[in-house]
């Protein structure tokens, strides 16, 4: 029996979400012979099942186009691995602005910043009717980091329309007690917070830290540094928009030590912009730490890779699990999936048995 298509809606159709819809598309041309893809199967849902129905941007050069057209527009700059998109038909509407534009992403070169779209945005009512008008079953968001006011705009939306979310951002939705609770009490399931990459730095970091701790090596202090060049970076160039990502980094490395580090002995999280970089992210990481009768020990990797694309694998199987969620009328957080695919989901478990669990859950097991 063939899997229903998994409607939709992004919200922030930028380098990420550009990256999904290539990515939809790809593994809708190549099917099984689609490289990298994570889950190919989960519940007989694969990827080429998620049917992208809407999206919600608020620049001039996405607004009123097809999701086609605007996965590939300034000032997305990430890799474009697929070209084919004549079938991301459907249309870009205009969101609210809210906290989603701050000033510092107004006044940058042109192919850089955001140019707001002149198009009325949509108010609350606004967006729930499209989102039932296009029979959205999912929402899936891309927003810039820091953006508190718009992602709980959307979520307000989201629990109105009857939407499962997939908070793909450090704003704490899923990982917030009050929030998931008005999420299981609507009967709407939510995933979240802050996507892991599917091979980044958050992942390499927790492996390493979760090896050393195996191995019984005492880790005295940690860092990851992270540089980039696409519109994400820019905008966590505003240090007031960095505060929960920072956060959500780190947590996600404390959270496989069996010691807690202190506060100064662990720095992590994005540490400057270089434009030239485009969507690459290189990560710097170093653990500093002591071996039987503390002799010293350090690990230094460097760590390179397209950004979003590394998101977009991830953000598929949160796509799946959210349907899957649906289909069994599960509410509020998802705990196994989010576990496994977000740095900040509401509990924290080691990466392998978050991924026992993800794939019990798929095949029906009951979630954590």
């Amino acid at each position: 029996m063939t899997a229903s298509k998994i409607r939709t809606a992004i919200i922030g159709v930028g380098n990420c979400a550009s990256s999904l819809i290539q990515g939809v598309s790809y593994c809708r041309e190549l099917g099984d012979e689609a490289v990298g893809v994570s889950f190919p199967d989960l519940a007989g849902y694969r990827p080429a099942d998620i049917e992208l129905v809407a999206g919600f941007d608020v620049d001039a050069r996405k607004v009123g186009r097809t999701l086609g057209e605007a996965a590939l527009a300034e000032p997305n700059c990430t890799e474009v691995f697929f070209t084919n998109l004549s079938d991301q038909s459907a249309r870009v509407l205009r969101g609210p602005d809210l906290d989603g534009v701050s000033a510092h992403m107004l006044n940058q070169p042109q192919d850089r910043s955001f140019r707001l779209s002149q198009e009325p945005a949509l108010n609350k009512q606004g967006v729930v009717d499209a989102l039932r008008a296009v029979k959205a079953e999912v929402m899936v968001i891309f927003l810039p980091v820091g953006s508190q006011r718009a992602v709980e705009f959307y979520a307000e939306c989201a629990l109105e329309a009857g939407c499962a979310v997939v908070n793909g951002i450090p704003v704490f939705i899923a990982s917030n007690a009050a929030w998931a609770a008005r999420f299981k009490a609507a009967g709407v399931p939510i995933l979240g917070d802050d996507f892991k990459a599917q091979l980044g730095a958050t992942i390499v970091h927790r492996t390493l830290t979760n090896l050393a701790e195996m191995r019984g090596v005492k880790i005295d202090r940690t860092y990851q540094l992270n540089v980039g060049g696409n519109t994400d970076f820019l905008n966590m160039s505003d240090m007031d928009r960095l505060a929960t990502k920072r956060e959500s980094k780190t947590e996600a490395v404390q959270s496989a030590m069996n010691e807690r580090l202190e506060t100064e002995d662990i720095r992590i999280g994005p540490s400057d912009y270089v434009p030239w970089l485009n969507d690459r992210k290189v990560a710097y990481i170093r653990l500093e730490g002591r071996l039987f009768g503390g002799a010293r020990t350090n690990i230094e990797l460097r760590l390179d890779v397209e950004d979003s694309p590394n998101a977009a694998a991830e953000a598929m199987a949160g796509i799946r699990c959210a349907r899957i969620a649906l289909d069994r009328g599960l509410a509020g957080p998802i705990n196994a999936a989010s576990s496994f695919l977000f740095k900040h989901p509401p509990i924290q478990i080691e990466d392998t048995d978050a991924h026992d669990a993800l794939l019990k859950f798929a095949q029906g097991t009951e979630d954590l």
